[in-house]
């Protein structure tokens, strides 16, 4: 089976992204798994720490690589938004693919030292894992927002990707875009949508020359990001939709039989909700993808 780094190169080579879900229970794992399955591409799980918290960082590696083994089946897994060292070490250890070595908070000097110390310490453990660094600011929580934050405030610039990139020798960027992370309620029913600085994109892509991400890709409006990929994105993340997708189902199957108790019964509505979402923005993000045989 090809490495995650391969299947990254591949896409940036093909002008499509590989789709980032992040999960905290079953459910979640199950609905994207089997989206990923049905449209023969491969797929990023990933958990925040306070998901790994939830689900178990050992439980999490366990399931993924079940599921990779069992299957031959390139799903990989991801230690999202991580700012710890201690933290990123025991996702590293446990099996973890990728992490995200989320320093961003920190002043910009201080956010390239420790990043650089992160990279060094995860690289020792395994060579392979790809460690990804963020600059700029996109906002926090995956969640339902009352009002939207001012992002125009922290957007990355080229030099800085450059210099970020070029000082802690990260293998994937998280650059601020005009992404944020969670949705605002009008977002959630669709009257409104984010969108991207494609140009800027483009620009930081040329100067830093490794993988991007695109971090809070919930409720973004389609056609940015097509253009997005376009520009240079590798990666999307997505986990606001799923969350609002699992609730939704899980309340259809609450309310299809009030006096149901069975989880295995109920929970099956909400696989399906949310594997409509996730079927959907990996359609998107391989648009323009040549299945591959064998996958």
């Amino acid at each position: 089976m090809d490495s995650l780094r391969n299947l990254l190169q591949q896409a940036q080579t093909k002008g499509v992204a590989i789709g980032h879900f992040n999960i905290s229970d079953l459910v979640l794992l199950k609905a994207v798994f089997t989206s990923a399955q049905d449209l023969h591409v491969p797929v990023l799980v990933g958990l925040s720490e306070g998901e790994r918290e939830f689900m178990g960082t050992r439980e999490a590696a366990a399931l993924v690589r079940t599921l990779r083994e069992e299957f031959d089946y390139p799903i990989f897994l991801n230690a999202d938004h991580t700012h710890s060292l201690a933290k990123a070490v025991e996702a590293a250890k446990a099996g973890f693919d990728s992490i995200v070595f989320d320093l961003s908070a920190l002043p910009f000097e201080e956010n390239i030292r420790q990043t650089k110390q992160g990279v060094e310490a995860l690289k020792s453990i395994n060579p392979a894992i790809l460690v990804e660094g963020e600059i700029g600011d996109i906002g926090t929580g995956s969640e339902i927002h009352d009002k939207a934050p001012d992002i125009e405030k922290g957007l990355s610039t080229p030099e800085e990707a450059k210099q970020f990139v070029q000082a802690t020798g990260v293998d994937i960027l998280a650059p601020a875009v005009g992404n944020m992370h969670g949705m605002l309620m009008s977002m959630v029913s669709g009257e409104t949508k984010k969108h991207l600085h494609i140009d800027r994109i483009a620009a930081i892509k040329q100067a830093a020359g490794t993988f991007l991400t695109l971090h809070g890709g919930s409720g973004t409006d389609d056609e940015d990001l097509r253009k997005a990929l376009a520009a240079g994105i590798n990666i999307v993340h997505i986990n606001t939709e799923l969350r609002v997708a699992w609730r939704e189902g899980v309340e259809k199957g609450l309310a299809k039989d009030p006096n149901e108790v069975s989880p295995y019964k109920i929970l099956p509505f909400a696989v399906t909700s949310v594997k409509q979402v996730v079927t959907a923005r990996l359609k998107l993000f391989n648009e323009q993808r040549h299945l591959a045989k064998g996958v």
